[in-house]
């Protein structure tokens, strides 16, 4: 690892805040490498420290992490704190209320949909209705290692619910509430769910989503496809409904009214100890095979990765106050909406809201009216916001801002830059973490007192993490270079499993480079040392024999002052192999014509080399996303191609897109 300042420097700096550092858990770059020495060469020593801020009703009785990730000596396993019983409620709550006094502290500020809805949740009144629910979930016959399903809006009883299952030791599987009755069907079966709780609908903007309907719906399929799992849907009656018009579907047999159970159970309820090891959620990610995968974390490891890079990550201190736009139903909402903020008696704000309802300014406005000092959001969300110009902005008192965060994708650096600028106001260190659903947490970020910045870069690995970077042949890359991004060893909030396969599990992650985690993107290592995350494996392309990055070629198209996103994927080549066909969305009042595809030829060339110029660039006035705003590449290559099966769609937030890029198609490519 080279030190930041070294003659080797190749692009801007952007230096931590001295008025941030004076305070700061790691307030400069020699303590983060110490720290980071530490957590590598003394690995038990560094987590006994992190795991000594908790409750143990038993202590571990071996060491911290023990593990394997040879598939050639054996079945891939990590054990954290083994030996160890705790439960994950009982340390964000009781500790919280109970031996640091915060019962007073708001937990959450709730904000709806509509702003005209509000609410402040103290850490006290959470612990209340988490009890509450602990106990309406056992009365509904929910024992420990249960599985609960939950289709929820970002309302406080979706928190109430998972912490609920973690009180009792059941095993939550959350599902983002905006995806189909298909979709949730087979999460719920897959799992073997035993309750579904759910609400009657929600408002995204202006749009009602009735929920039980589709519910209902997805436990139909369920019956249909097998014996059906669930045998009881507790309904949440959310409020901004209970004045419309109309009747919940309602099943007697099924159905049970969160109102009325809820307000006849104690608010009192005993944790169940869980082994260190036992399951703590299930979170299904999308798998190349097209079939979700189930991924299985665990309770002491989880707790402690997710408690400290929050801590680090965010460098949080008392006074703040933290938003993640995130939805729960992501694993970004797990780790750092819910878990790692309440472990460290964080007060955040729960936004159930989009970022352009009821106008474009509702982030500025949120930010001013909680005094948010700590941000976290994604690169859509800002390429989006940047769209509306300064006016939404300027508008709303910014000043509280201290820390801003992204999440999901590499950030580009037109997109940083305005971040930084207008909404940091070139005060605020931009933290830009890397991290899956299978890691858990952060595993390559900056630190925001300690890294000095390179917009675009993920920076470092967090603590305990040990990344390398691989050839195709499994060769180690020293120093400067570009492949495979691989890690040699667990921290303790890496996935422990798929649910129900572990031989998915191992042919996925460890069989291709035996020894190492093989996270699946393409990464790049600076002269500096610094990691620059290139996209999934499959969304680099080899043209001529040379690796290009989809996202390199990306950034080079949305530098053009004409274009506002871009994406980039592979189309089959008689002579190269492979080439580049390239997916543009123009910003207001720009014209697609042959001029402008021409510049950006010109500029893709000029940035990146005379290899990396595009064969086709084609107008898309919207771009296939999920939900979570994720650009769904496999339906763009099957675009680019003119093939026009294109699977499952049950994922695309708006699949009227389709038809409109297959008739934008450069006609050359037919």
């Amino acid at each position: 690892m080279v030190v930041p300042g070294s003659q080797h420097i190749e692009d801007k700096m952007y230096h931590p805040p001295e008025g941030l550092q004076k305070d700061a858990h790691v307030p400069d770059f020699n303590c983060y490498l110490e720290l980071y020495k530490k957590s590598i060469e003394e690995p038990d020593a560094f987590w006994k420290e992190v795991a000594s801020d908790f409750y143990w009703k038993k202590p571990p009785t071996g060491q911290i992490l023990q593990y394997n990730f040879d598939v050639t000596k054996g079945n891939i396993y990590v054990k954290c704190m083994e030996g160890a019983t705790t439960n994950m409620c009982y340390n964000v709550l009781d500790r919280n209320v109970k031996d640091k006094n915060l019962g007073e502290r708001v937990a959450f500020y709730w904000e709806g949909n509509s702003p005209d809805h509000h609410e402040a949740i103290t850490y006290g009144q959470l612990l209340g209705q988490v009890c509450r629910c602990s106990n309406t979930l056992k009365q509904m016959g929910v024992r420990k290692g249960d599985r609960v399903a939950i289709y929820l809006p970002m309302i406080p009883e979706l928190v109430y619910t998972m912490l609920a299952c973690t009180r009792i030791g059941a095993v939550h599987s959350i599902v983002f509430a905006g995806f189909s009755a298909e979709s949730l069907c087979e999460r719920i079966m897959d799992s073997q769910c035993s309750i579904l709780v759910t609400a009657d609908g929600v408002y995204r903007g202006e749009k009602l989503i009735n929920l039980k309907q589709i519910a209902d719906e997805a436990l139909e399929k369920c019956r249909e496809k097998a014996s059906a799992t669930v045998t009881r849907c507790l309904v949440v009656k959310h409020h901004a409904l209970r004045t419309q018009d109309g009747d919940t579907p309602w099943d007697a047999a099924c159905d049970v009214c969160w109102e009325e159970v809820m307000g006849q159970v104690s608010e009192h309820c005993e944790p169940e100890w869980l082994d260190a090891e036992d399951p703590l959620f299930i979170l299904y990610t999308s798998g190349s095979t097209g079939k979700p995968k189930g991924v299985l974390h665990t309770v002491a490891g989880y707790l402690l990765y997710t408690s400290l890079t929050f801590k680090y990550v965010f460098d949080h201190q008392p006074d703040d106050v933290y938003w993640c736009t995130a939805d729960i139903g992501w694993i970004t909402g797990h780790s750092y909406i819910t878990y790692g903020p309440l472990a460290n008696g964080a007060t955040s704000v729960l936004f159930e809201g989009i970022p352009v309802h009821p106008h474009v300014g509702r982030f500025w406005e949120v930010i001013e009216k909680y005094r948010v000092t700590k941000f976290y959001t994604a690169p859509t969300a800002i390429r989006l916001l940047m769209k509306y110009g300064l006016d939404p902005v300027q508008k709303y008192d910014l000043s509280s801002l201290r820390i801003l965060g992204t999440v999901g994708e590499p950030i580009n650096p037109e997109a940083w830059h305005w971040y930084h600028e207008v909404i940091g106001q070139k005060r605020c260190p931009v933290v830009d973490t890397f991290w899956q659903t299978e890691t858990g947490g952060h595993v390559l970020t900056p630190l925001p007192a300690a890294t000095p910045l390179k917009p675009g870069s993920a920076t470092f690995p967090f603590f305990g993490v040990e990344p390398t970077i691989l050839n195709e042949h499994g060769e180690e890359l020293e120093g400067e270079a570009e492949g495979y991004l691989v890690f040699r060893r667990p921290w303790p909030g890496i996935m422990r499993t798929l649910y129900g396969n572990q031989e998915r599990f191992e042919n996925t992650y460890f069989k291709k480079f035996p020894g190492f985690y093989v996270t699946g993107d393409g990464c790049r290592r600076d002269r500096d040392g610094y990691y620059w995350i290139a996209g999934r494996i499959d969304d680099m392309i080899n043209v001529s024999g040379h690796l290009l990055s989809t996202a390199e070629v990306e950034a080079s198209l949305t530098d053009h002052g004409a274009v506002a996103e871009a994406a980039v994927v592979s189309r089959p080549h008689a002579v190269k192999g492979e080439c580049l066909y390239c997916f543009v969305t123009l910003k207001d009042c720009r014209e697609f014509n042959r001029t402008l595809v021409d510049e950006l030829k010109r500029q893709v060339r000029e940035k990146i080399g005379p290899i990396a110029t595009p064969d086709f660039i084609q107008n898309a006035p919207g771009l296939p996303k999920t939900r979570s705003g994720k650009i769904m590449r496999r339906v763009l290559r099957q675009i680019a191609r003119n093939e026009k099966d294109l699977g499952d769609l049950s994922t695309m937030a708006d699949p009227k897109v389709v038809e409109v890029l297959f008739n934008h198609r450069c006609e050359t490519a037919s």
